[in-house]
């Protein structure tokens, strides 16, 4: 068979070649061919289409994705070091310390391979922050499937939630938070979505870019072998069917003790200081690392493919280049520190070869055994790819939807109807205890974890001497981002801003994982521009910058969407995480403040949801100034040692709530409420319950007014119930061992599925 050299492809301009079936459209074919001034080799191909993919390329986001760039890049305390364009986003903490982080999917090889693929959705963005130079410390997955008795979920969660814990555990990652959310939308559409933390000093940054001809690119790590090929970049770039994926490329095989080796290999790397620039091989593989650093550099490179290191001698170079081999780098390397370079490499029995160097010119130039088969201006395919403004307009049915309230529902009449319900949404399935998922994941490893699942925000350690820590939290509540999008986005930023300013840390940077459905669907492509508007016009608000995040389209099964489904994760820094706040009552007698108003807000609602399994009108208003005081207010009553415990209302309001920080140390609660039905099941934004001891009551009080937070007396904690005014009292324990059995009793025991 003739090799498709670019000398080849010059002379046979009417040679058929498999744009389609890459996941081209006709249009971008032509203009491929017309940036090349000739038809594309196979390679070239190859390359371009797992770079102009929805997944690498976001052609159809990139026109909403900009409104973030208009953000301040100031926090609270400095500038961004790195953001938007980056692996990950840097930010400033203080005392020279950084801490990078982000959130990534991998949602369709999950489906398809659910194990490996969660497992290398946590190796994936785990290399994004070695990649800046910095020591991951942590790792969260929110997740989201189908109903908990589906045989769908059945399939996949086991896989799912194992690859999460194995490979993270592998690593020697603790697992600090994250999601694990049902919904009738997600079967055969599970999210998998990963966020990885890491800290750096500010000297060690290091960013992705091949500067300086004459130096040499290092390839270092596992071998490229067939599996991925496509991978991540076909997969999560085209709709599944009602049978399930249309294409099913092979999903990329993890193998964590080789990314441990990878990791402790790059930053002796990095310390030694032989580093000039550096890329991780994710998605699209060698496609991606190669275009992106000659793209980011100031000249050319070149490649010669055969000095890949292979674990089937078979492939073509096509394949090579479109490999998502997982446990790969690739580094910018001056020649006099390559002897350097190798020896570290070889101490850690890491895999490294010279496969080209930087040049010169502007152009990417591949050679495959003396060859050239790919001949491309690096930008046109890792920056300069389709950009498309989707047509987009609000759906027919938004207007019948948000009509359709949930203050039409039946209320409960009776104190044993209040009860009933107040245990329905308390043992459901999205509140109930997810301990059958975290007690999978190593929370402690490393012993710097400080608060971990299901604490509202994980919080871990940065500095043994000061104290000084990170608090990082995800959410999103896809029900009320159907019912309004750029409210629900909103909504699910103000609630992992509130988690983190509940254990004391003072929200700093914003990272997002917007899950959507097909971007050619005008209804999508709505809830998109009005979600990335809503979070957009919050964090200008909040002033907090959005540092770098995903987009993952074609989430859908057949015709069907998921909820739209923005992710949002915040990062905030305590001064002394031996201040945090934890969210289990704790004393007898502590008085019970809810902070915030509770309004009539039922809509969207885990009540509605569960007691009617309804979903229709306005989701809860969001007051971002309200937010900002009472975040304010949690930081520094933290600092002041006056809170006991603190817990923000959320999914299933004032309820589940006063339910999980009972649960927590057994101490219970007696409730007085003006209107019980509405207070215990309102999902109102911008509230707290806290337990603040007799000693401190004075105190909290007049701070909450210095900062200008509504307050209300609701009771005291102790004894072994939870009494809700006079109306009936249910058992602490009794009531955690039903919300503790809900998973195990469908999932069956934690070893049945190792």
């Amino acid at each position: 068979m003739t090799l498709d050299t670019v000398e080849h492809a010059s002379s046979t301009p009417d040679h058929q070649q498999p744009w389609a079936e890459l996941g081209l459209k006709p249009d971008e074919y032509q203009r491929i061919r017309e940036i090349l001034g000739r038809r594309p080799t196979g390679a070239e191909l190859a390359m371009y289409s797992v770079m102009w993919s929805e997944h690498c390329s976001y052609k159809s986001s990139k026109v909403h994705l900009r409104k973030f760039g208009e953000l301040p890049q100031e926090t609270p305390l400095g500038k961004t070091l790195a953001g938007i364009g980056e692996n990950a986003g840097v930010i400033d903490i203080g005392q020279g310390y950084a801490v990078t982080f982000k959130v990534e999917s991998h949602n369709h090889p999950s489906y398809v391979e659910p194990y490996q693929g969660a497992a290398t959705g946590i190796g994936g963005i785990v290399r994004d922050i070695l990649a800046m130079g910095a020591r991951p410390v942590a790792v969260m997955d929110p997740l989201r499937f189908g109903p908990l008795d589906a045989p769908d979920t059945a399939r996949v969660l086991p896989g799912i939630v194992a690859g999460v814990g194995g490979y993270g555990n592998c690593l020697g990652l603790p697992n600090i938070g994250g999601e694990v959310v049902f919904d009738e939308t997600y079967v055969g559409n599970p999210l998998v979505n990963a966020l990885c933390v890491g800290v750096l000093r500010h000297e060690d940054l290091h960013l992705a870019h091949a500067s300086g001809a004459g130096n040499k690119v290092v390839l270092y790590g596992a071998r490229t072998g067939g599996d991925g090929i496509g991978g991540v970049s076909v997969l999560a770039s085209e709709t599944f069917t009602d049978e399930g994926p249309t294409k099913r490329p092979s999903v990329q095989v993890g193998d964590p003790f080789m990314e441990k080796l990878l990791i402790e290999c790059t930053l002796e790397l990095f310390k030694a200081g032989v580093v000039a620039g550096i890329q991780d091989l994710g998605g699209a593989g060698l496609s991606c690392a190669t275009s992106e650093l000659a793209s980011a550099g100031d000249g050319g490179m070149h490649v010669e493919l055969d000095q890949v290191p292979l674990r089937d001698a078979t492939l073509s170079p096509e394949e090579i280049l479109m490999s998502e081999s997982q446990e790969r780098m690739m580094a910018v390397v001056e020649p006099q520190h390559l002897a350097a370079f190798m020896d570290i490499c070889r101490k850690w029995d890491v895999e490294a070869v010279v496969v080209g160097e930087v040049t010169d010119g502007d152009r990417l130039v591949i050679d495959w055994h003396g060859e050239t088969v790919v001949d491309v201006p690096p930008r046109s395919v890792a920056h300069d790819g389709p950009v498309y403004e989707r047509p987009y307009a609000r759906p027919t049915w938004q207007d019948d939807l948000q009509a359709d309230g949930a203050e039409k529902l039946p209320r409960p009449t009776s104190p044993e109807a209040l009860r009933e319900q107040f245990e329905q949404v308390v043992t459901s399935p999205n509140m109930a205890d997810k301990s059958w998922v975290t007690h999978q994941y190593d929370r402690y490893v490393l012993g710097n974890t400080v608060l971990a699942q299901p604490e509202d925000a994980g919080v871990v350690r940065v500095d043994e001497e000061t104290g000084l820590g990170v608090a990082v939290s995800t959410d999103c509540n896809g029900r009320f981002a159907k019912l309004d999008p750029y409210a629900g986005a909103q909504l699910a930023l103000v609630e992992s801003y509130r988690n983190v300013a509940v254990t004391g840390a003072q929200p700093l940077a914003v990272t997002d994982c917007l899950n959507f459905g097909s971007p050619e669907d005008p209804d999508v492509m709505w809830q998109f521009e009005r979600a990335t508007h809503g979070l957009k016009d919050a964090c200008a608000e909040l002033g907090i910058p959005v540092t770098g995040g995903n987009v993952s389209f074609y989430n859908q099964t057949g015709d069907t969407p998921i909820l739209p489904t923005p992710v949002v994760g915040v990062l905030g820094v305590i001064q002394d995480v031996r201040q945090r706040v934890t969210q289990g009552f704790r004393t007898e007698g502590a008085h019970l403040l809810l902070l915030g108003e509770t309004r009539d807000e039922l809509s969207g609602s885990t009540w509605a949801d569960v007691v009617h399994g309804h979903l229709g009108g306005l989701p809860p208003a969001v007051d971002l100034d309200a937010e900002r005081r009472l975040a304010a207010l949690m930081v520094d009553a933290a600092k002041s040692a006056i809170v006991e415990a603190a817990h923000d209302l959320s999914d299933g309001g004032l309820a589940m709530a006063v339910a999980e920080a009972a649960f927590r140390n057994g101490v219970g609660a007696t409730l007085e409420l003006e209107d019980p039905f509405i207070d215990l099941f309102s999902e109102s934004a911008g509230r707290v319950l806290v337990a603040v001891p007799e000693d401190n009551h004075e105190e909290f009080v007049s701070l909450a007014e210095q900062h200008g937070v509504e307050l209300a007396s609701i009771g005291r904690t102790g004894g072994a119930q939870i009494v809700v005014d006079g109306r009936f009292a249910i058992d602490v324990a009794q009531l955690r061992e039903a919300w503790r059995s809900t998973l195990p009793a469908v999932l069956g025991s934690i070893s049945a599925h190792a």
